[in-house]
């Protein structure tokens, strides 16, 4: 092999052992293995080119083409002429997946799947890279110039990921470089004949001529062991992620002081909704019983630019023994203490401790600092969450709606911090605002109005995947758009709350999660979540949750809402009819005079002729002959149709109607979730009776390929369920029967012909009728035999 293809070769190990870098971002790495078949053969043409030899500009336009032509030919072939060669159509599809990419890029965690236009730009990049470090190093035998296309191909993927093994993919992306090196300087000497070839050691053995890439080699590992070693001793680490510090870390003097300031900490919010898995971040154990109010607080946004909700700069302590009283807690308002345990996975690393609000002391080891305005702790100079377990003492404010609808005007130190908006916000955020809240008495009647709207009666919509855009016009396209998720939706009732002069915030954290077998509650990525708090003269900062199927509602909001699906028992049945009928009944019609004629058919008449009739026998065989054979045959047609029959049926039992007690809404949304997870059952989705119901309501939107209207209806169930199996008092949630009918209609839209056929004619939870009839039949043998007498056993006795 001659040393040109030699360097062709290590350009091209150079660039893939770079695009190692990008492993951790996507999630397989199946790409990878056609990255290394595209590369080889822009590589093999790059050596087919020079060795005819055509001029440098005809072989990287040679490799050029043949790389537009692999992309056409795997990611646009229908669109292409014959198949290979790129027309408009090409292109056009090219821009579309490179669009679809950028948003899934934005959409997903890491390791995001990879999607078609995923692939299309770890495809496209890798092959440009290499092209570009072939050009330089081996065309233009220039391979120093080549590490720059190799490093901006590292540089972009570390820049994406937090990973433990970052070192391991330097050293890689690092070696392949230093290999390049070394084969062109291998080449270049070898034109030079044996001048550096050295001199054998022993007479008759052989020369040392690779004695430079020998010794070149050794300081090549030398170099990298430095630049691995070197920064982890001697060079300071570099402090970031939420908190952007005025000093080394996040506080600046001796520890008595300093500032924050902190950028917006829902970037990944939404990434964290969308992972496919949900790993569990935090472990709970608190002294409540009640944990379905169990919200962990991480940091509240209280600068509204109008773009944005974001934490404002902030001075910080050191942490107080004890926390002071939060902000407006008047002495008459009912509290309780709460003990809370937290443990944070090893994996997680927040600057911000979650905590329950409002926290009233808290043990936690290392290096934190205290935000009194939020009543918050901070992470000094790189302390983070990471393995941590800390106890946290908090208070259960618990307000009426008495207490609330009688707080005086907030002081007009509050009001002017917390009810600022920017004169950019559009005119139909304040507008909205007044139309939901008219008629209202005082700010709590508002702040109730404004959280059904989102939650109930606005026709909202739970959404992750929408986008309503950036800057100033973002809430007022949520708002006719009505579709988000929780940051949408605490960010529009924030806004609207200030434009009404309510004091009004944004708190990020955890949702309450899930309780656990031993006692603890598990908080998972998708329980991270966002919510508004009000301010209440008297009572503090007040929690409200406008999000649909999200968190649950305070108990101090719960009103009658107009526009609830549940129904009202003092009202007639719809199919019921008041309205006097259009015809005269049959006694109506029949008048005395003609009764006293025996003019009128009666039923007792027609009998009497009847008896009368010698051959009634004959004749009513023959009336009867044709009903009874269209019955057996309606009876012959209805056996296929049974199971169908009988699932239709059980459905409208598990759906209907319901004693409106709390026993009866507890066996209600029970029959619900039945009758949601047989459905799935039905259509494919077997049940798995290990999983929380939130788990497996996770389970059946993924299997399912569910949209994001059905997959809020299928955890809108389980969420109600989760309430009627743990919560000590729980909340009725109307319109679950609704949820249940449109995953029916979706899974059926979703599968094939033959899925929805087998799903209807013979649904698998047919299987279920047997079990009961079996469990039915062992019952009744186990009472058969409790109540056969014992057989006498003999005395013993001789007579």
């Amino acid at each position: 092999m001659s040393g040109r293809a030699r360097l062709a070769l290590t350009a091209a190990a150079a660039t893939l052992l770079a695009s190692c870098a990008l492993l951790p971002l996507v999630a397989p790495w199946t790409w990878m293995f056609q990255a290394i078949f595209l590369v080889a053969i822009q590589t093999g043409v790059g050596a087919a080119a020079r060795r005819v030899p055509l001029a440098r500009s005809l072989t990287v336009a040679a490799q050029a083409l043949v790389t537009l032509l692999m992309l056409t030919l795997v990611f646009a072939r229908e669109h292409a002429i014959l198949g290979l060669i790129p027309g408009p159509d090409a292109f056009r599809y090219f821009a579309d997946l490179l669009q679809q990419g950028s948003e899934d890029v934005s959409q997903y965690a890491i390791p995001a799947p990879v999607t078609d236009g995923i692939r299309l730009m770890l495809l496209g990049g890798v092959l440009i890279v290499g092209l570009l470090v072939d050009t330089l190093a081996v065309t233009f035998r220039s391979a120093a110039p080549a590490g720059l296309p190799l490093l901006a191909l590292y540089s972009v993927a570390a820049g994406l990921t937090d990973n433990s093994a970052e070192w391991l993919l330097f050293l890689v992306a690092a070696a392949g470089y230093l290999m390049l090196l070394l084969a062109e300087g291998r080449d270049r000497l070898s034109q030079w004949g044996r001048v550096f070839g050295g001199v054998s050691r022993t007479p008759g053995g052989p020369d040392s001529g690779a004695a430079p890439a020998r010794y070149g080699g050794r300081i090549s590992v030398a170099v990298l062991g430095i630049a691995v070693l070197v920064p982890s001793f001697a060079m300071p680490s570099i402090q970031g992620g939420l908190l952007d510090g005025t000093g080394a870390g996040v506080g600046v003097g001796n520890g008595n002081g300093g500032t924050i300031s902190a950028v917006n900490p829902l970037v990944s919010l939404r990434d964290s909704l969308n992972v496919d898995e949900d790993r569990q971040v935090l472990s709970v154990r608190t002294s409540t019983d009640d944990v379905s109010d169990l919200y962990l607080r991480i940091v509240s946004l209280d600068d509204f630019d109008g773009t944005t909700w974001k934490p404002a700069q902030r001075h910080i302590t050191n942490v107080p023994d004890k926390f002071p009283t939060p902000a407006g807690l008047g002495g008459d308002i009912k509290r309780t203490a709460v003990r809370t345990t937290i443990s944070a996975a090893d994996w997680y690393a927040q600057d911000w401790l979650p905590m329950p609000y409002p926290p009233s002391g808290v043990k936690v080891a290392g290096t934190w600092r205290y935000e009194p305005v939020g009543m918050t702790l901070v992470g000094d100079h790189g302390q983070n969450t990471r393995g941590e377990t800390y106890q946290v003492t908090s208070l259960d404010v618990q307000p009426t709606a008495e207490q609330l609808a009688a707080a005086p005007e907030p002081t007009a130190a509050m009001k002017r911090d917390y009810t600022k908006v920017p004169s950019s916000l559009p005119s139909v955020v304040a507008q909205t605002a007044k139309e939901v809240t008219a008629g209202s008495a005082n700010h709590y009647e508002e702040a109730v109005k404004l959280q059904d709207y989102f939650a109930v009666t606005g026709g909202f919509q739970y959404d992750t995947q929408v986008q309503v855009g950036r800057g100033e016009g973002a809430i007022a396209n949520f708002l006719k758009q009505k579709r988000g998720f929780c940051v949408h939706f605490s960010f529009a009732m924030a806004a609207m709350a200030r434009t009404l002069g309510i004091p009004a915030r944004v708190a990020v954290g955890f949702a309450p999660g899930t309780p656990q077998a031993d006692g603890t509650v598990s908080v998972g990525l998708k329980d991270a979540h966002a919510w508004p708090e009000l301010y209440f003269e008297g009572v503090g900062w007040t929690r409200f949750e406008p999000t649909p199927t999200r968190g649950t509602t305070p108990s101090y909001t719960v009103s009658d809402t107009p526009g609830s699906s549940v129904p009202n028992e003092a009202l007639p049945s719809k199919g019921a009819s008041v309205a006097p009928s259009a015809s005269a009944s049959e006694s109506a019609s029949c008048t005395p005079q003609l009764r006293r004629q025996n003019a009128c058919e009666s039923p007792s008449s027609a009998a009497a002729t009847a008896r009368g009739d010698d051959n009634w026998w004959g004749r009513l065989q023959e009336s009867l002959t044709w009903p009874l054979l269209v019955l057996a045959a309606l009876a012959v047609l209805a056996l296929p149709l049974t199971p169908m029959l009988w699932r239709r049926m059980l459905r409208a039992r598990r759906l209907g109607g319901y004693a409106r007690t709390p026993e009866g809404v507890a066996a209600h949304t029970l029959a619900v979730w039945q009758e949601l997870t047989d459905t799935a059952w039905d259509f494919g989705i077997l049940p798995d009776e290990s999983l929380t119901p939130r788990n497996a309501a996770a389970r059946i939107v993924r299997l399912g390929h569910l949209d994001p209207v059905t997959e809020a209806s299928v955890h809108r169930v389980a969420d109600a369920v989760e309430q009627v199996l743990y919560a000590p008092r729980p909340q009725p949630t109307a319109g679950l029967a609704e949820d249940v009918r449109r995953v029916v209609t979706t899974l059926g839209a979703t599968v094939g012909t033959p899925a929805c056929l087998r799903a209807t004619l013979a649904p698998r939870s047919l299987v279920r009728v047997v079990w009961a009839a079996s469990a039915g039949w062992a019952r009744l043998r186990e009472r058969a035999a409790a109540a056969r007498p014992a057989p006498r056993r003999p005395s013993g006795q001789r007579g």
